[in-house]
């Protein structure tokens, strides 16, 4: 069966290359036949299932990984909650950001995931805070500052918001410009 396994594997990767995604998402089932609870086969088949537009399909897949190997991976955590939250199911999406958190604290894309999903659920006082954890681990990344910024005009906190954007300025000052057209705030 190992060896079946592997050649599977190796035919699937190749497909890969190729750009055969529905005849490596088939072998990566094939591969589940034989091990039904393989991360590697779980966690492949949800991304090309994802690349192919199959969401439902790609979150199930995501989903049993974080069932049957609930330790192995904060990523895997990660890639779930992606998932769900672009499929709007928000709170579902919370839930497994917070789990990522909980078993890698420096994986700072997981921070800015939950950061978002607080924010589209109108918890602004919780985004702030995992926004600022994002902007601690990636500083020299605008993307956490620059949605920690519009949590702070949400929260009706101009000076902190202008903070930010002189922060920004420094380093990104396109983005700065940004902040300051759609917030009508000059640093």
């Amino acid at each position: 069966m190992q060896v079946k396994y592997r050649a599977f594997k190796l035919r699937a990767m190749v497909l890969l290359l190729l750009g055969r995604s529905e005849s490596a998402e088939a072998l990566f089932g094939r591969m589940l036949v034989l091990c039904p609870d393989d991360a590697y086969a779980l966690s492949s088949r949800s991304f090309v299932r994802m690349q192919l537009g199959r969401r439902e399909a790609a979150i199930a897949d995501a989903r049993r990984l974080t069932l049957v190997h609930p330790e192995r991976s904060a990523g895997d955590w990660f890639n779930l909650a992606f998932l769900l939250e672009a499929g709007d199911r928000v709170e579902e999406a919370e839930a497994a950001f917070r789990r990522a958190v909980a078993l890698d604290a420096k994986l700072d894309r997981a921070w800015y995931g939950l950061g978002l999903a607080l924010i589209r659920q109108g918890r602004h006082a919780e985004a702030v805070e995992a926004l600022q954890r994002n902007t601690e681990l990636q500083p020299m990344s605008p993307y956490g500052w620059y949605q920690l910024a519009r949590v702070h005009m949400d929260r009706h906190e101009p000076d902190e918001a202008r903070r930010i954007i002189r922060h920004l300025r420094g380093f990104e000052p396109r983005i700065a410009a940004q902040l300051e057209r759609e917030t009508g705030l000059a640093s």
